[in-house]
Order: C-alpha cells, then sequence, then structure tokens
C-alpha cells in the first residue's frame, strides 16, 4: 500500500458496487457452509481434548505447587488452557460458529465458558450489538468500551485523562470489564433497560464471580493443600518413627503424629497460597492476551469508524464493506492464530462471524482479492506494532484534541495482481438455499448470529 487517505471507502462505491459485492461475500460465506464437515467437526473436538489435556496437567503440576518447577509448568500449562478456552473454543462456539453440527454439547445455546460474562449478556452485547453497529459512533458499545476516548470524533471529557492508568487496570482485568460493559450502564442511566433486566444479569454476573472465585482461590488451591499436605504428613510421619528406634530416638519428647500433622499443615497452608497465586497468574495471563488481541483487531490507526448519518438505510454491501475496513488483521503463524482463536484473522471474522474459524485462513485471499478488485483497505500488521498504535492512540487521546490519523489506500498485492476468484473474475455459484435474511452471516438463531440493523 503506496496512498493514505481518510476519507470512508463506503462514499466511493457506487450502489451497484456494493450489490455486487455483498453477492460475493454472501458467495464466498455460502460455498464454505457447503463444505463444512469431518474435518471442521475433528479439529473442533480436537481443540476442547487439548484444552482439557492442559488442565488436567496444570491441575497435576500444582499438587506441588510450593516448589518453583512445578509452579511454573503448572502455571503455564494454566495459562495457556485458559487463553485457548476462551479464544478459540468459548468465543468462537458461543458466535454460533459450531451450531451447524448440530451437537448439543458445542452448541451456542448450551455452552458456556470460564470467564465472569454470561453467556446469554455477552451473546447480545457482542454478537449482535457490536457486530450488527460495528464501529458507529453513538452505536457500537465496544468502542472504547464506554471508558475509552480512543477516536478523536468522541467529545473529550476530563476524566479521559485517567484512561491510561485505568487501560492498564481493564487489562489486567479484562473479563470483569467485559461482563460490567455487558450491562450497558448508558442504558440502565436513560431508563432504556428494564430493572428486572438489570437484576437478572446481575445475579448471573454474581454467580459467574462465585463460580470462579470458588473455583480457582477455594476449591483447586484446597485440592492442592490436601495432597501436598497429606504426603508431608506421611513422610513426616515415617521420619519421626525412625528416629526414635534408637535408645537416644527414645527419649526425644513429642510425638511422631503430632510432628506429621504440624508438618502436613504447613505444607498445605504453602501449597494453598501457591496454588491460589498461580491461578491469580494465569486469569491474569489470559486477560492481558485476550485485552491485546481485541483491541489490535479494533483499534489500531488503520481501522474507520462510522457516524449515524453514513450508514442510514445501509444495504447489504454497505454493512460488509464497513465490517471489512473497521477491522484490522495481526499477522502471525498457524500457533499463534490458534492461540488467538484465529481472531488475527479479525477482518474475515467481522465478515462471516458464523464461519467457522478455521476458514478464515483459506478464505483470506478471496477477500484480499475481493478488496483488490473493489479499490478497498485491507488491513493488517504485525503485532507489536498494532498494539504499540492502539497504547499511542489511547494516551494521545486522553487529552483534548487529536485528528484522525491516514488511513491505507486501497489493497495492492505486493507482486502483481494475481487470478480473481475461480480464475476469471467470476464468482462461485451459490449451492446453499439462503435462510430467512439472506445467506451471510445475518442468519436467525435466538440472537445468537448478527441481524442487520
Amino acid at each position: 500500500m503506496t496512498t493514505t487517505e481518510v476519507q470512508s471507502p463506503l462514499a466511493r462505491l457506487t450502489d451497484e458496487q456494493l450489490e455486487e459485492l455483498g453477492r460475493e461475500l454472501d458467495a464466498i460465506h455460502d460455498e464454505v457452509y457447503d463444505d463444512l464437515g469431518d474435518r471442521d467437526r475433528r479439529y473442533i473436538t480436537a481443540m476442547i481434548d487439548l484444552h482439557r489435556r492442559l488442565a488436567v496437567l496444570a491441575r497435576v503440576s500444582l499438587l506441588a505447587a510450593r516448589f518453583k518447577p512445578a509452579w511454573v509448568l503448572g502455571t503455564t500449562a494454566n495459562s495457556a488452557a485458559k487463553i485457548l478456552e476462551n479464544m478459540e473454543l468459548g468465543h468462537n462456539i458461543l458466535h454460533g460458529q459450531w451450531d451447524w453440527m448440530n451437537d448439543p454439547h458445542i452448541h451456542s445455546t448450551t455452552w458456556d465458558w470460564d470467564t465472569a460474562s454470561t453467556s446469554e449478556a455477552w451473546k447480545h452485547s457482542h454478537n449482535y450489538v457490536h457486530h450488527t453497529y460495528t464501529n458507529i459512533l453513538g452505536k457500537d458499545k465496544d468502542l472504547g468500551y464506554e471508558i475509552m476516548r480512543i477516536d478523536p470524533h468522541q467529545r473529550w471529557n476530563p476524566v479521559y485523562l485517567l484512561q491510561p492508568f485505568y487501560n492498564l487496570v481493564l487489562m489486567a482485568l479484562f473479563e470483569w470489564g467485559v461482563a460490567l460493559h455487558d450491562l450497558d450502564f448508558e442504558a440502565i442511566r436513560k431508563g432504556e433497560k428494564p430493572k428486572e433486566k438489570v437484576v437478572e444479569e446481575l445475579k448471573g454476573i454474581a454467580g459467574k464471580a462465585r463460580s470462579q472465585i470458588v473455583k480457582d482461590y477455594v476449591a483447586w488451591p484446597l485440592i492442592s493443600a490436601l495432597a501436598a499436605g497429606a504426603t508431608a504428613a506421611g513422610v513426616e510421619h515415617v521420619r519421626a518413627t525412625r528416629r526414635r528406634r534408637g535408645l537416644r530416638g527414645r527419649l526425644r519428647r513429642g510425638n511422631p503424629l503430632a510432628e506429621a500433622v504440624a508438618a502436613g499443615l504447613t505444607e498445605a497452608r504453602r501449597t494453598f497460597r501457591a496454588t491460589a497465586k498461580a491461578n491469580a497468574t494465569a486469569n491474569v495471563v489470559r486477560n492481558v492476551w485476550a485485552y491485546a488481541i481485541i483491541f489490535c483487531g479494533h483499534f489500531p490507526d488503520q481501522t474507520y469508524t462510522f457516524t449515524q448519518e453514513e450508514v442510514e438505510d445501509e444495504s447489504r454491501g454497505g454493512w460488509y464493506v464497513r465490517q471489512l475496513v473497521g477491522a484490522a488483521n495481526i499477522d502471525g503463524g498457524p500457533f499463534f492464530h490458534v492461540a488467538s482463536g484465529n481472531l488475527g484473522f479479525q477482518v474475515e471474522h467481522h465478515l462471516f462471524p458464523d464461519m467457522p474459524s478455521t476458514r478464515y485462513a483459506e478464505i483470506a485471499p478471496r477477500v484480499k482479492d475481493v478488496c483488490e478488485r473493489y479499490e478497498l483497505p485491507y488491513n493488517s500488521g504485525p503485532f507489536f506494532k498494532q498494539i504499540g498504535m492502539v497504547q499511542r492512540t489511547i494516551l494521545r487521546l486522553a487529552f483534548p484534541g487529536g485528528r484522525p490519523r491516514p488511513k491505507p489506500g486501497p489493497y495492492r498485492r505486493e507482486h502483481g495482481r494475481t487470478a480473481s476468484v475461480e480464475g476469471n473474475g467470476s464468482r462461485p455459484q451459490r449451492h446453499q438455499a439462503p435462510g430467512p435474511d439472506g445467506a451471510g452471516p445475518e442468519q436467525r438463531d435466538a440472537g445468537v448470529r448478527v441481524e442487520m440493523p
């Protein structure tokens, strides 16, 4: 990309171009859905199995949490398990990406995840509000999560002077910030949200908080403490008994059983604290990683925001364009993409939020082809560049003023134009009948999938 601009790409496309672009992207969606099958099922079940193995490894290792090598191994495995469960499993399953399998255990209506947000509240605030009104000022509640100024068009308030500091707090406690964000305080303040609904959601958050606190800071530390304490007590009892076999030992004061109990309690206390600390560390690691991936995909310089006037009477093709230019990808290899829940392909995810995430890498070249032919940007960049731009924006816009930064120009392939979709610019034929609202991501499914505004 050699040119920069700030004008919205929507302004350059005619109604006819938007209509044709919408048909092309619909066709990509339908072709992938027509091809879903056993290899996709094997992938998601393998990811679930991997998560369980990592969780077991973490719990077994943390039985000896007082010993540093075991603590490091257990914390690392637990962090990886939580990241995988949150990003590749929870986020994507709750998007309805695997509903096509009709598996009652891997379904957006039955899956629950290890985070502070209830699945129902998150599906409404994220799947519906964010993915429908992406980057529309005043409509998309995920723009700065209502506590940050991340776009110069947002009106400045003195409270934003503190955003570099509460940005760090949000980073460490991201799951709790998202859970509270799901409540939609603005709707509560304006009286647009019924009190009964607020009470219901508060009870849901309290229930998730209770289960997480009990699991991570009571139950698992207690199990580790009991195992470590029992082992230490048994070892000390054997040692104390051996010490008393000789004459000198029999003259010693003290009870072998009491000494064993004391040793066991001491070891149990240390192990309890070490395990709780390991679980807290894993939660923070998961939160920081989720924060980084989400912010990199939404708030770097390349992404566009929109006024409500710009998207009045928005067509299907216009919705696709807004999703495409309102998101940014993160460059990385296969391991990175699994760890990020394939949200390194944030552009493809916003185009097709109900498509299994493993297919994003496959369709990325076709999306780039669409971008090139319609002279649209395709936003992507290295992780540290993206997160650096986001942090710079958060720091700069904490203060009054600020101006929109230049945006990328139309996408161009580095080594010249290659063959378009199907080799001659034609789009693939549809094989699947459209759903009640057409063929794209806006399929009705109890509020799970996106609906057009």
